[in-house]
């Protein structure tokens, strides 16, 4: 007999369907299936950082939090309690767990000098240093004053600032504050959470 994907599934389904009717109860079963894949872990919630949805997710991760162990993440999955997504995931979100275990992940700061034709590590001082002195060089060469008919605008038009999902309310104010204190025009952000 050859076994064709609709005769597994109607076997299946009918299979479980005898098996409740006798009295067995899957329930603990299933139960018991996700106490193993995650024990031992310790779970964080945090925001899926992909879209303006900002839905929650819980991350598993084993390591006891020693000296010289770094934890691991196991396992990515919706926060059932979390009032946007309840516990459902789109197909980036669901694959959280694959970008965070990626072995080409950035973990530190690189930079492409003109002309050059590869990307070198920096240090983090470094980087924000950098980034300080072109913010303020391009705010100074750039800044506006007064507009065409000589009213007072003092803008800068040259930066523009975008925020994530994963910003508080409390960090975006902070954000709009302080780029709206160096004139700047252009700020958006694709979720408030």
């Amino acid at each position: 007999m050859e076994l064709s994907r609709r005769s597994f599934f109607k076997g299946a389904l009918a299979g479980g369907a005898g098996l409740s009717l006798l009295g067995f109860d899957l329930a603990p079963a299933f139960a018991q299936l996700k106490e193993l894949k995650i024990a031992r872990a310790t779970e964080t919630r945090s925001t899926c950082p992909y879209c303006s949805v900002s839905c929650g997710v819980l991350i598993y991760t084993i390591g006891d939090k020693a000296k010289n162990v770094t934890p691991q993440v196991i396992h990515v999955e919706g926060d059932p309690d979390h009032p946007i997504n309840r516990g459902t995931l789109c197909p980036k979100g669901a694959s959280l767990e694959q970008d965070i275990l990626n072995p080409r992940r950035l973990l530190k700061p690189q930079v492409r000098r003109p002309g050059s034709d590869h990307w070198e590590d920096i240090a983090w001082q470094q980087a924000i240093d950098e980034i300080a002195h072109r913010v303020k060089k391009t705010r100074d060469d750039t800044f506006i004053e007064k507009d065409a008919q000589g009213r007072t605008v003092n803008r800068c038009e040259s930066l523009a600032w975008i925020g994530g999902c994963t910003d508080t309310n409390e960090f975006n104010y902070l954000v709009v504050k302080t780029m709206r204190s160096l004139g700047l025009t252009y700020i958006e952000n694709q979720a408030r959470v």
